[in-house]
């Protein structure tokens, strides 16, 4: 089985979200058998909270579903052997990743909207407040991966 990882900050809004459609979609183009998402933080800040509740209600309006015991945890170096794909929020995340990483030698890091053909950020909604937002562009990055993971398959 392959694993994707979802990078942010504080692991408490993004890359849970990120996990939960990314877990989403896999399930529904039936690549549950091949693929499997999980996500973490690049730093101590939220370590042990729960997915943030405006992360939550974003995930419930759209029907997500998404794992209610999910915890903050940090990403370790030994991350980078554990997935086939680390996938961050920003370009914050994608300096922090790669700094906790020691590089990217075999080019598993990217950032999520690259998958959507863009090089812009997810911004933190945290900050923000903009959980729709957040979504609306976490969705697509997530449509776009797994557009990508089916075509290989079929290849």
């Amino acid at each position: 089985m392959k694993k994707i990882l979802f990078i942010c900050h504080g692991n408490i809004c993004r890359s849970p979200m990120a996990e939960a459609v990314m877990q989403h979609l896999i399930k529904e183009n039936g690549l549950e058998d091949l693929y499997l998402a999980e996500s973490k933080a690049t730093t101590q800040d939220a370590l042990g909270r729960s997915i943030d509740t405006r992360a939550q209600r974003e995930l419930e309006k759209n029907r997500i579903p998404y794992d209610r015991s999910h915890r903050a945890s940090q990403m370790t170096a030994a991350d980078y052997d554990k997935y086939e794909y680390l996938i961050c929020m920003d370009e914050e995340n994608f300096a922090d990743m790669n700094r906790i990483t020691g590089g990217d030698p075999q080019r598993k890091e990217h950032k999520l909207l690259e998958f959507a053909g863009s090089y812009q950020d997810v911004d933190d909604p945290w900050y923000t407040n903009d959980f729709d937002t957040a979504y609306d562009e976490i969705y697509k990055g997530c449509k776009a991966l797994v557009e990508k993971l089916v075509k290989e398959k079929d290849e």
